[in-house]
């Protein structure tokens, strides 16, 4: 299958659902709505919302506007994400998805607001499931959700990245790093996908599996690209973790090493998800779009 193309559906039907739902741009108060949009709807390739919109309806044949307001809230709390994670007091970046940061546009305080505005009302959206889902699944959506943006997910790994700036780490550290700050959401997405699905403890267990080891490699592949990146495909500054002499696995194993561990997750990913057959086509081959991204 072109998964390129299968990806820019997939984001085209996410793009038309985060305009909808995000306040109109002149809706008070108004710097604060035009804050949120400007940095939601400045693209991206939308891989978290699509991999929970695969997951039900490819494995579980859900509708896909059923799930629609999770794979929303998934994508602004992946936003909300990246506005403080860019902000002077954390990676200190000008540039994300080629357009100037949040905070060089509407200065910190918004930008910082933003951000909180796009995390809470993520949780609104969830509540919108009920009609269409057992009150059992909403609350478990909302708490993957929770577990994968907080402290026990990506704050977790943020704080841990924070901490081990400058200093030497263990390779069980950095696991727990890059296992957590970008790990831990793309695994909430997928398993909200499965809870959706009303997917048995055997198939949820195997998303699992799929789901860290993807999260796993494309934080790998990040590291990677962050040393011989394309500035230019890439949308952003590239040798920031190298400045800021931050814990990446081409520092603790080598470039091709790196390489190498990427490409055996997305192998372990793969493997886990046999039990689906012909219907998990579609996850297979964005494991595999993850680990071929440009390097």
């Amino acid at each position: 299958m072109n998964i390129k193309e299968f990806i820019s559906q997939k984001a085209e039907v996410i793009n038309e659902a985060l305009s909808d739902y995000l306040p109109a741009k002149n809706e008070k108060p108004k710097t604060l709505s035009q804050a949120m949009r400007y940095s939601v709807l400045a693209g991206g390739k939308r891989l978290r919302p699509v991999l929970t919109l695969t997951v039900a309806t490819e494995l579980f044949a859900k509708q896909e506007e059923t799930v629609l307001p999770a794979a929303v809230a998934l994508e602004m709390v992946h936003n909300y994400s990246l506005i403080h994670d860019d902000l002077p007091c954390m990676d200190d970046d000008n540039y994300r998805r080629g357009k100037l940061t949040n905070h060089k546009v509407f200065g910190d305080a918004i930008a910082v607001l933003a951000g909180d505005a796009l995390l809470t009302y993520a949780f609104e959206l969830l509540t919108q499931l009920k009609g269409d889902f057992t009150a059992e699944q909403v609350v478990e959506v909302n708490r993957e959700l929770a577990q994968g943006a907080g402290w026990q997910g990506m704050v977790g790994g943020q704080v841990a990245d924070i901490i081990a700036q400058g200093n030497s780490v263990s390779s069980e550290e950095l696991e727990y790093i890059h296992s957590h700050k970008t790990g831990a959401l793309l695994k909430a997405a997928v398993r909200i996908g499965g809870i959706l699905g009303e997917a048995d403890a055997e198939e949820l267990a195997a998303l699992t599996v799929y789901a860290q080891n993807i999260g796993l490699s494309f934080q790998i592949v990040d590291d990677i690209l962050d040393i011989v990146g394309d500035e230019e495909k890439l949308g952003k500054d590239i040798g920031s973790d190298l400045d800021q002499e931050k814990a990446t696995f081409p520092e603790v194993y080598g470039l091709e090493e790196s390489k190498s561990m990427a490409r055996e997750k997305i192998a372990t990913a793969k493997e886990a998800l046999s039990i689906f057959g012909e219907p998990a086509q579609p996850l297979l081959a964005l494991a595999d779009y993850i680990v071929a991204r440009d390097y």
